[in-house]
């Protein structure tokens, strides 16, 4: 089993991406519901901890029934990173992972995420720094290299594993790639079935059907898989992988009343950990993404973008329930958002 310190993780575990504006507590908890076996915090700045930055601070939040969730990180600076590590210790995660892979100008071009990538020696020193700070095991999510002509990749791997990090999930794309294109998976291979390398190795970047979850496992041989875009409005997928690499079969796809069940889990979780304003705003973005595929849904959608009450988006939500009742969702490829200037990492 791919275990990390003393997280102990089912055979093949599939890891919920840490993401931008995507992954807080509410949407966590609907992805644990469908099968995520470990999931991130979105990344938290080191020096907005140390601020005391309201945003920074409530990323912090994690509830018992996520575990294991670990938190996550960025910043460009040791002593920065060493001092969020002491804070991050407190909150007792399961885990403490480092963002080396945000492709995002204002992170990377100041230094931290992707940025990172440029200079492999203050990787490797950011790292050890965290690992010399906190009593939890340390991770690191990151990319191949900076572009084409510096997929280093191999090196950082062993690098980072000889500083002390328990295992390392890595994006199949370069820095200036961003989103776009094929993720390669070719180098995440070479990482895992590099003799020297023991720790897990997590496999990033396009998994978007149960198919491509199998044949990614068979062929690169990595210790899990984790998904990132492909949940968004469809945490199924977690489930759906899980049964497919067992049987051989696909579950049916998730009905009009599931997906209205899960939606307003989602919904109600982000008024509470929110509040009504703020919970509400930021639950616009995951209608489209819950109702896809839904024939005229657009008029709804334009409803529950502008309704400013749960009791309200509750009833269209119901009203959506009644008129698509029985509908068959096709059994596609699901899409993967592109993120643009978002940081799903």
């Amino acid at each position: 089993m791919p275990n990390i310190g003393p997280i102990q993780l089912p055979d093949f575990p599939l890891l919920l991406a840490p993401m931008e504006d995507v992954s807080d507590p509410p949407f966590r908890a609907v992805c644990k519901d469908h099968g995520a076996d470990l999931m991130y915090t979105e990344f938290i700045s080191s020096e907005g901890l140390i601020r005391d930055a309201i945003k920074s601070r409530q990323k912090l939040d994690i509830f018992d029934y996520e575990k294991p969730v670990g938190i996550q990180i960025f910043g460009g600076d040791e002593e920065s990173l060493s001092l969020a590590a002491k804070i991050v210790d407190v909150t007792n995660p399961d885990l403490l992972d480092i963002n080396f892979g945000c492709p995002v100008k204002k992170v990377a071009l100041k230094g931290a995420g992707a940025g990172v990538l440029k200079d492999i020696d203050l990787m490797v020193r950011l790292t050890s720094a965290v690992v010399k700070s906190t009593s939890l095991p340390v991770t690191v999510k990151t990319r191949l290299g900076w572009d084409d002509n510096t997929k280093n990749i191999e090196e950082v791997a062993e690098r980072l594993q000889d500083v002390g990090i328990k295992a390392l999930a890595i994006h199949g794309r370069t820095r200036t790639q961003m989103y776009k294109g094929q993720a390669d998976w070719e180098l995440i291979g070479k990482v895992k079935n590099n003799p020297r390398i023991t720790m897990p190795i997590f496999g990033n970047g396009d998994i978007d059907s149960p198919e491509k979850a199998l044949e990614y496992k068979n062929k690169y041989g990595i210790d899990g898989i984790m998904i990132g875009r492909a949940a968004i409005g469809y945490p199924w997928i977690f489930n759906e992988i899980k049964h497919f690499l067992k049987t051989g079969k696909h579950l049916p796809s998730p009905t009009i009343e599931d997906r209205v069940a899960v939606c307003k889990k989602h919904l109600h979780k982000s008024f509470e950990w929110k509040g009504p304003k703020v919970g509400i705003f930021e639950m616009r973005r995951h209608y489209t993404n819950y109702l896809k595929g839904l024939p005229g849904i657009k008029d709804y959608r334009l409803k529950l973008v502008t309704l400013n009450t749960v009791e309200e988006i509750d009833a269209v939500l119901d009203e959506i329930n009644i008129k698509y009742a029985g509908y068959q969702f096709e059994k596609t490829p699901i899409e993967l958002i592109n993120y643009h200037e978002k940081c799903p990492i």
